[in-house]
């Protein structure tokens, strides 16, 4: 089903898919809203969100949960996105990470400094009532970041809780030296307050956007877009025992063949991972891929788009299927937000 394309309430192109869903079974989509073309930060860029309680069968009214006025003087549209999405299932509560570009402040733009006049801030916005409406988005580049640091901000897709109820969303910064490595940001008071882990892989590869699992024995596998241009994925796994803050990265690897894109990571109830990503050099053919081994290896996977395509997220829903919010499109566009689900045989083949 498609979610969002482009000229939808007015606006040129959604991109960024990212999924949830509440303990009410209520499914949450949110995206970038490009109100003005296709284009990254910075522009007139808002965060929307889609809600259905039909397990994606119908989508209400987009709501637009995060916004910053366009008209602020030199703020090149004042845009929000990137977001990334989580659902605290003890509250009910539901968290969107999203990136702020006060002027030219985005990926290539941003510098060291802490204020939104000198570098892209990490802000979080919160809804208390199930996705409906949103709380003003709060920067929290003060707790985390290192003002040398160019950017910080969040992966795009979805974050996740822990176990012991500790929130957690994939990060990515780029350091003085304006080299990007991914990471990961947690909070263990219900979103109040923030820290940040080392980043996976310090040095090379350079990684970007990432995605979280934990395993059964509590450790957080991580897979990350390459941005050193190989032709895998990198993955890492944070070990660690009675503090999360007191762990170290290990099993660093290369796998997967991926185009140097986003992708999705989940871990089913049943403990498979789920991997959703491009099974091409190229950002096409949308492919599910199913680990048995805590992400050791992965299935030759099963096709599940063979069009251009790109990001995806993938969220447990519950009648006990997997639920995908992908870019795809036709001639190279991946501009149209597509919403599918299936069976988790569907991609084991048992």
């Amino acid at each position: 089903m498609i979610v969002r394309q482009a000229g939808d309430d007015g606006s040129r192109s959604y991109r960024i898919p990212a999924l949830a869903v509440t303990p009410r079974g209520t499914l949450i989509a949110a995206f970038d809203i490009r109100w003005n073309g296709t284009g990254d930060l910075p522009a007139n860029i808002d965060v929307g969100v889609r809600r259905s309680t039909d397990l994606g069968d119908s989508w209400g009214p987009m709501i637009v949960a995060l916004d910053y006025d366009q008209s602020v003087p030199e703020s090149r549209g004042n845009g929000v996105g990137d977001p990334a999405i989580l659902v605290d299932e003890r509250s009910g509560h539901v968290f969107i990470a999203a990136l702020w570009s006060q002027g030219n402040r985005g990926w290539h733009g941003s510098g060291p400094g802490m204020e939104p006049a000198e570098t892209g801030q990490l802000v979080i916005a919160r809804s208390t009532d199930d996705g409906l409406t949103w709380e003003a988005p709060r920067s929290i580049t003060p707790q985390i970041k290192d003002p040398a640091w160019r950017l910080l901000f969040n992966g795009p897709g979805a974050g996740l809780q822990l176990v012991d109820g500790t929130l957690v969303f994939p990060a990515q910064f780029k350091n003085a030296e304006n080299q990007p490595a991914s990471c990961f940001i947690y909070s263990q008071d219900a979103g109040e307050t923030w820290r940040i882990s080392p980043p996976a892989i310090p040095e090379t590869p350079l990684t970007s956007e990432a995605q979280l699992a934990q395993l059964s024995d509590g450790s957080l596998l991580i897979t990350m877009r390459n941005e050193t241009r190989g032709p895998q994925r990198a993955w890492a796994r944070w070990q660690w025992a009675d503090d999360l803050s007191q762990g170290r990265w290990v099993d660093v690897r290369l796998d997967v063949t991926d185009p140097i894109c986003m992708a999705g990571l989940l871990r089913h109830p049943s403990g498979v991972l789920l991997l959703s990503n491009n099974n091409s050099q190229r950002r096409e053919r949308m492919t599910l891929r199913a680990s048995q081994d805590e992400g050791r290896t992965w299935s030759e996977g099963r096709l599940l788009d063979p069009r251009p395509s790109a990001y995806s997220c993938l969220a447990n829903l519950p009648n006990g299927e997997i639920g995908i919010l992908y870019e795809c499109g036709e001639r190279d566009s991946v501009e149209t937000l597509t919403f599918a689900r299936f069976p988790l045989e569907w991609v084991t083949g048992q």
